[in-house]
C-alpha cells in the first residue's frame, strides 16, 4: 500500500504540475502573441493614414482625380482601392466590379484587430482626417502583422516548453536524484572511514521511500559500526584473558612441579581457556543474532526446578537457601534453551558472590502484559554507576563483588539471550544484594 507520504506522491503532483503548468504557460504565451500580432503596428497605422490624406487631397480636386491617384497606386491593393462615404457606399465616378461592391460589405477598421483568414489581409477602410468619407482598400501584404508569427510560434512551442523541462528536470534531480547522490557518497564513505558517516539531517527527516532508504543505511552503518566495535573489544579481551593462562603455563613448565601436579595445573589451566572460548564465541554469536528467537510458552514454575536442583548439585549448598515465590500461572513467551542459559547464568553469578549462608530467592508478580521476574542474592552488591557495566562482556568487579570471578561472561551471555526473545534485563541494589530484574512477554 502507498503511503500517504510515499514518493509516488510527489512525483505525481509533480508530473501532473508540469503538464498543466505547460499547457497553462502556452496557451497563455499563444494568446498574448495572437492578441499582439492581430493589431497593426504604429508605424503602419500612419502609413495608411498617410494614404487617406493622399486620397482626401486627391477628392478635394474632383473626382478625375481621385480616380487618377487610385490608378497611380493600384499596385498598392489590386483587389479593391476606392473612397466611401459615412455609409460606407462607394463615391460616384468610381469604376467598380462587381467583386468589388461584394467587398465592400465586409469591411474591417483599420484600428480593429486583423485576422489569419484570406492569408492574413482584410479589406479595411481608413477615416480620412476632418472628413466623412473613407479610403477602403485591402491591407498590402507588406503591411500586414505575420511575418515574425514563425519565429514567436518557435518560441512558445519549442523555447519555452524546453525551459520548462529544464525547470522540470531541477525538480526532479532535486526530489530524487540528490537524495540518492547524498546516499551515494555515503555509502562510499563508508570504504574509506570507520563507519562514521552518518545520515544527513534533512534526509532523515523526509517520510517517503528515500528517507526510509537511507534510515535504513544509517542503521546498517551503526550497526556494522558497533559490530566491528565490539568485535575488536573482543580480540582484545580475550588476548588479554589468555595472556594469564598461557604465562601459568609457561611457568609450570618451566617450574619443578611434579608430574601429577603439573598434570592438574595443565587440567586447569586448559579447563579455564576453554571456558573463555567458549563464553566469547557464544557472546560472538549472539551479538550476531539479526532478530528475534522463536518463542514458545514457557511454564517459569517447571523450568526453575530444573536450574535449582542442578545449583544445589554444584553448589552443595542447602535447599533451603535457594527459593522461589512464583504464582502458579507464570509462564511466558521465551526461548526455552536460550531462558534456560540466562536465568542459569544469573542463578550461578548470585551463588557466586553470595556470602555465607546467604539466600538467593526469586519471585515474578505481574505487570499488564509481561511478567517481571527478580533474582535476589544477599552479596555486597554493585556501585550504583556499574550498574550497566556488568552486562558487558569481561566486566568483572572483583573489588565490589567478591567471589571465584570467572571472566565476567555470564551476565552479557544473559543479557543477549533476554534481548532475543524481546525481553529487558537491568539490575538494582537491593541493599542488601543485587536484584537482576527481568521483563518478559505474559502467555
Amino acid at each position: 500500500m502507498l503511503g500517504r507520504r510515499s514518493l509516488y506522491w510527489r512525483m505525481v503532483l509533480l508530473v501532473a504540475g508540469f503538464c498543466l503548468c505547460m499547457i497553462a504557460v502556452t496557451d497563455y504565451a499563444a494568446q498574448r502573441v495572437d492578441s499582439y500580432l492581430a493589431h497593426l503596428p504604429e508605424s503602419t497605422l500612419r502609413e495608411l493614414r498617410g494614404y487617406a490624406a493622399d486620397a482626401a487631397s486627391a477628392l478635394d480636386q474632383g473626382v478625375d482625380a481621385l480616380n487618377a491617384w487610385r490608378d497611380q497606386h493600384a499596385e498598392l491593393s489590386p483587389e479593391i482601392l476606392v473612397v466611401v462615404d459615412a455609409a460606407l457606399q462607394a463615391l460616384p465616378g468610381q469604376p467598380l466590379s462587381d467583386e468589388q461592391r461584394n467587398m465592400l460589405t465586409f469591411l474591417r477598421s483599420y484600428m480593429a484587430p486583423m485576422s489569419m483568414r484570406g492569408g492574413g489581409r482584410q479589406v479595411i477602410y481608413v477615416p480620412m482626417q476632418g472628413r466623412d468619407e473613407s479610403l477602403v482598400l485591402r491591407l498590402p501584404e507588406s503591411l500586414t502583422p505575420w511575418a515574425v508569427r514563425p519565429l514567436l510560434n518557435a518560441l512558445v512551442l519549442y523555447l519555452m516548453p524546453a525551459l520548462l523541462s529544464l525547470l522540470f528536470c531541477a525538480l526532479l534531480y532535486m526530489l530524487l536524484i540528490s537524495p540518492l547522490e547524498r546516499l551515494r557518497r555515503q555509502a562510499n564513505a563508508m570504504r574509506a572511514n570507520p563507519l562514521e558517516t552518518l545520515l544527513p539531517a534533512e534526509l532523515a527527516g523526509r517520510r517517503d521511500e528515500l528517507g526510509e532508504l537511507g534510515r535504513s543505511l544509517d542503521y546498517l552503518t551503526r550497526r556494522l559500526r558497533d559490530s566491528i566495535g565490539q568485535q575488536r573489544q573482543l580480540l582484545r579481551d580475550v588476548s588479554h584473558e589468555l595472556r594469564t593462562p598461557l604465562s601459568r603455563l609457561r611457568v609450570a613448565a618451566e617450574s619443578d612441579l611434579s608430574q601429577r601436579e603439573l598434570r592438574e595445573r595443565l587440567e586447569h589451566e586448559v579447563d579455564r581457556m576453554q571456558e573463555l572460548l567458549d563464553g566469547t564465541l557464544e557472546v560472538a554469536w549472539l551479538d550476531s543474532q539479526p532478530g528475534q528467537l522463536q518463542l514458545e510458552a514457557v511454564d517459569l514454575n517447571a523450568l526453575w526446578e530444573v536450574l535449582r536442583e542442578d545449583a544445589l548439585f554444584e553448589s552443595g549448598w542447602a535447599p533451603e537457601r535457594i527459593s522461589a515465590e512464583l504464582p502458579d500461572d507464570c509462564r511466558v513467551q521465551g526461548h526455552l534453551n536460550g531462558l534456560s542459559q540466562a536465568l542459569e547464568n544469573v542463578l550461578r553469578n548470585a551463588i557466586r558472590h553470595s556470602p555465607d549462608n546467604g539466600l538467593v530467592q526469586m519471585r515474578a508478580q505481574r505487570e499488564g502484559a509481561n511478567w517481571l521476574l527478580c533474582l535476589a542474592d544477599q552479596g555486597p552488591g554493585v556501585e550504583e554507576a556499574q550498574l550497566e557495566q556488568i552486562f558487558r562482556p569481561f566486566s568483572r568487579l572483583n573489588s565490589a563483588r567478591p567471589g571465584d570471578g570467572g571472566f565476567g561472561l555470564g551476565l552479557a551471555i544473559a543479557e543477549r539471550q533476554i534481548r532475543l526473545q524481546g525481553g529487558r534485563i537491568w539490575a538494582r541494589n537491593g541493599h542488601p544484594g543485587l536484584q537482576l530484574w527481568f521483563s518478559l512477554r505474559a502467555v
